[in-house]
């Protein structure tokens, strides 16, 4: 098991939530930006810089799933990706991502995405409140437990 943090847009509130649990249950976490960017020391929270382009850290993460993995994103396509391959993903604000509820975010996505390629303006997303992070934390706390349970021999 393994913690992806697709780091380019997650809230430092949601990461220092990640980086606690990650220390506290020794599992492994890895963040991938396109950017430098400040971890704690620790043998177990690592970071990976990608060159910048279009869907360059989603593909890295993608590429390097395995089995029980959990990613942490808001990015909807990767969000889909990561479900498709029977991994875990939890949005910033504590939403688990699942075969049904992504498509239906995803067709919203790229039905927003029509509307700001053809001139219109669709604001992005409200600023993460504190009900968000707890939301998060709760979530986040639960899938972590029943993913190092599935992971327990017998």
């Amino acid at each position: 098991m393994k913690i992806w943090i697709d780091a380019d847009a997650c809230p430092k509130t949601v990461k220092e939530i990640i980086f606690r649990a990650a220390q506290r249950l020794k599992i492994e976490t890895c963040l991938v930006a396109n950017h430098d960017m400040q971890i704690p020391r620790s043998s177990l929270i690592s970071k990976v810089l990608v060159p910048k382009g279009f869907d360059v850290a989603d593909g890295y993460i993608v590429e390097h799933l395995g089995p029980f993995d959990l990613v942490i994103t808001a990015d909807i396509p990767l969000a889909a990706e990561v479900v498709e391959s029977e991994a875990f993903a939890i949005s910033p604000r504590g939403e688990l991502y699942t075969t049904e509820n992504v498509r239906e975010r995803l067709s919203v996505r790229n039905f927003m995405q029509d509307i700001r390629d053809h001139g219109g303006s669709t604001g992005g997303p409200p600023p993460l409140k504190e009900s968000d992070k707890r939301q998060f934390a709760s979530t986040f706390d639960r899938v972590l437990t029943q993913l190092r349970r599935s992971q327990s021999p017998l």
